[in-house]
């Protein structure tokens, strides 16, 4: 298995583990308060922070799998941005709100795009 993937499943798990844990770790460890989460830049319509973690993710799972599981890699990470947040309905000391899911998923298209633009460069640079 190639590190690019190892490193994808590695940063899935924590991904998994941040969203249902009951509170924030993130905010424990910065703050001693599990009851603040970071903020690293501020929201405009959704949240910055969710796109930011999903973009990332996305961008890895990409480039660790587009070439040999392009569908089946596009539906997990759209799946799982929508189920993680959903998931806070039922997390105690989570919430579940708009603003989250949306951020999500506008990482997840956005990691996307950059994905798409990549390969078409990299399509007009062998001619």
């Amino acid at each position: 298995m190639s590190k690019i993937k190892i490193l994808f499943q590695v940063l899935n798990v924590i991904f998994i583990i941040l969203y249902v844990y009951p509170g924030s770790i993130l905010g424990y460890f910065l703050y001693r308060d599990s009851t603040v989460q970071p903020q690293i830049t501020g929201d405009f319509l959704v949240s910055s922070n969710h796109v930011y973690a999903f973009l990332v993710l996305s961008l890895i799972g990409l480039f660790a799998y587009y070439k040999s599981s392009k569908v089946i890699i596009l539906n997990y990470l759209i799946l799982i941005s929508i189920i993680l947040e959903v998931l806070h309905l039922v997390i105690p000391n989570r919430s579940f709100e708009y603003g989250d899911l949306f951020g999500n998923i506008v990482g997840v298209f956005l990691s996307i795009l950059l994905i798409s633009i990549f390969n078409f460069w990299r399509k007009d640079e062998h001619i």
